[in-house]
């Protein structure tokens, strides 16, 4: 009897001291096991920020601006008009143009072709009319007072009645021409070609002609 109660008191202390021990084991464990479920914090990681494309605006196309040849210009109001005062005719193909009585006063028609051209009674006073060709042209009863004639073709041309009074003819081509009745008062023919030209008497001096 007393071997058994001896037997079921010691059983008593084993599992008190059991389960004591296993709650203090617990116990222990408890903070390892907290720490790892605890999730671990999270570490923002930096973006690199990307900047926004800069987009740019279409090129602004200006319109096409045809240019306009000055000198075709003149030309078309020349012979639409009769009448190009002091405008820009250099270098203007005129050969054989019917220009008679037209007002060309103070042109600018150096190196122009105005070949066998009908000028007869045009005003080309004070014009410009520098290495121009003026050979087999109709120039009678014009008016070229004052006008530059340097080193111009004006061989086989109708010079009768022409007003040169001031003209500058020096170096002109002034072969087979006919000056007899021509102005030619101050004219400066200073170098010009005056072969077989009709000229007025005394016309010569005190020029001398190559």
């Amino acid at each position: 009897m007393k071997t058994t109660s001896y037997q079921k008191i010691t059983s008593w202390i084993f599992t008190a001291v059991f389960i004591a021990f296993v709650t203090v084991f617990s116990l222990f464990d408890q903070p390892n096991a907290l720490a790892q479920t605890e999730p671990s914090p999270v570490t923002s990681v930096p973006t690199e920020s990307i900047p926004a494309p800069v987009l740019s605006p279409p090129p602004v196309t200006s319109p096409t601006i045809w240019s306009v040849d000055p000198v075709a210009a003149n030309v078309s109001r020349l012979l639409t008009t009769n009448e190009c005062v002091g405008c820009n005719l250099v270098g203007a193909r005129l050969e054989r143009a019917n220009l008679q009585a037209a007002n060309l006063e103070g042109a600018n028609l150096q190196d122009a072709e105005l070949e066998k051209a009908n000028l007869q009674g045009t005003n080309l006073q004070t014009a410009n009319l520098q290495g121009v060709d003026l050979s087999k042209a109709n120039i009678a009863g014009a008016n070229l007072q004052g006008a530059n004639l340097y080193d111009a073709d004006l061989e086989g041309a109708n010079l009768q009645g022409v007003n040169l009074q001031g003209a500058n003819l020096q170096k002109a081509d002034l072969q087979k021409t006919n000056l007899l009745t021509a102005n030619v008062q101050g004219a400066n023919l200073l170098g010009a070609d005056l072969e077989d030209a009709v000229l007025p008497a005394g016309i010569m001096t005190p020029y001398q002609y190559q």
